[in-house]
């Protein structure tokens, strides 16, 4: 693991920006992204100069692009890790380097980078520890195709859950695009290498009583086709791992609940007894 490319300057802001929000550095987790980091990162340099790139072991070419993008720092996995342990590394670079907070967005083009200066605005505001996008608070439709109703469907069953059992107000548990304190994240013990790693934060963060808000930003989608890789693959599978999850943090079992949480209409997307 490599971390080549340090020591930019910070974004250039007010003082009082300064003051309240201290260091930003903006980190996008990738893996086989070579069609769109380039362009996702031209978008995000307008209105972000700490730039962190978490390339998770990608054998597209998406190392040799970076490799051709000044000014960024790189962290390089020798071989896929998971999603979960490029975002704990991102974490830890951020603490390691004296950033304030970490602003998470995915490069598969579902994140609009203009959208960053709304997080920036809540940051200054200094009201929250954790500021995560909702694609469900306003809806805002900037896609060209249609979510998937299946992950409609498992994203508000286990909202709801959440909400339920942690005390949470959640109306998006799973969008990756998030601003943290780096202070109150490292205050957390996160272990959970794959995708289920936004629960663990959720069940820890509750119960730790941090603050939490929510940012209406975009639902976007461009390809139905993108979708988790191996056995996730399955809605079934995707949902009892995420429900191991969520056990595991809490400490007793909750999948009794989740054929009431899931949506009506889930039925027909395979979801029910899953």
């Amino acid at each position: 693991m490599t971390t080549p490319k340090t020591g930019l300057r910070p974004m250039a802001t007010t003082r009082s920006r300064r003051r309240n929000s201290g260091r930003v550095l903006v980190a996008l987790p990738v893996f086989n992204e070579c069609r769109f980091v380039a362009g996702v990162l031209q978008a995000v340099r307008r209105h972000a100069r700490d730039i962190l790139v978490v390339d998770d072991g990608s054998t597209d070419g998406t190392g040799r692009i970076l490799e051709s993008q000044a000014g960024i720092r790189v962290i390089r996995h020798s071989a896929n890790a998971g999603y979960g342990r490029s975002l704990i590394d991102a974490f830890d670079y951020a603490g390691r380097h004296g950033f304030e907070w970490v602003l998470t967005i995915d490069c598969d083009r579902q994140h609009e980078p203009a959208c960053i200066r709304r997080f920036y605005r809540r940051i200054v505001a200094d009201r929250a520890d954790i500021i995560s996008g909702s694609r469900y608070l306003h809806v805002m439709d900037r896609g060209s195709v249609r979510p998937p109703p299946e992950r409609v469907a498992i994203n508000r069953a286990i909202s709801r859950l959440l909400n339920r059992h942690v005390s949470l107000h959640l109306t998006d548990a799973f969008c990756g695009f998030k601003a943290y304190r780096t202070e109150a994240i490292a205050s957390l013990t996160l272990d959970e290498p794959g995708y289920g790693l936004p629960l663990q934060i959720w069940v820890q963060a509750g119960r730790a009583g941090l603050r939490i808000e929510e940012v209406p930003v975009p639902l976007i989608y461009h390809d139905r086709r993108r979708n988790f890789a191996g056995p996730l693959e399955d809605p079934r599978q995707r949902v009892q791992y995420y429900l191991s999850v969520i056990e595991s943090e809490l400490g007793y079992h909750v999948r009794c609940e989740i054929d009431e949480l899931l949506c009506s209409g889930a039925d027909k997307h395979g979801l029910r007894r899953a």
